[in-house]
């Protein structure tokens, strides 16, 4: 009988493995995407997803939605709000008054450190609710209303 990799536990296998390489390097702030672990292990999405749902487990990184899979330290604060509050929440930080230019869609993005489109669903939302004006291919989003309290938090 020929000895061949068992499939059952791979994917704990290649939990252990994401967390040692969390271990070791502090400044790890994301898991390698699902290619790379798909690559790197010669396993199946299926197998990949299973593995980073040990992680979230145990509580050792979140998914981001459209972004990569975040990774969760003891003691970091993360933002937890829906994206669409924590862009609202840049009017008041920054003091922007209604009528004032608001960041594109692309700076956004790279700031919160998700896609383009996740960003523009959020904005749209912003659009929707009154806070944010125009906005769209080549247009210049402005400030329209500052967030109310409910809108913020």
């Amino acid at each position: 009988m020929s000895q061949q990799a068992n499939p059952r536990g791979t994917f704990l296998k290649i939990a252990d493995s994401v967390k040692r390489q969390i271990e070791h390097d502090p400044d790890m702030t994301e898991l390698p995407s699902l290619a790379e672990v798909m690559r790197d292990h010669k396993v199946s999405r299926g197998v990949a997803l299973r593995a980073f749902g040990v992680l979230r487990q145990e509580g050792v990184a979140e998914p981001v939605p459209g972004g990569r899979w975040r990774v969760v330290r003891a003691g970091a604060q993360a933002d937890r709000r829906p994206l669409d509050q924590r862009i609202a929440g840049i009017i008041t930080a920054e003091g922007l008054e209604a009528g004032e230019a608001f960041p594109s869609a692309s700076v956004l993005a790279q700031r919160f450190g998700v896609s383009r489109p996740t960003v523009t669903k959020a904005l749209e939302k912003l659009e929707a609710a009154g806070v944010l004006a125009g906005g769209g291919q080549g247009r210049v989003r402005t400030v329209r209303a500052v967030p109310t309290r409910e809108e913020r938090s």
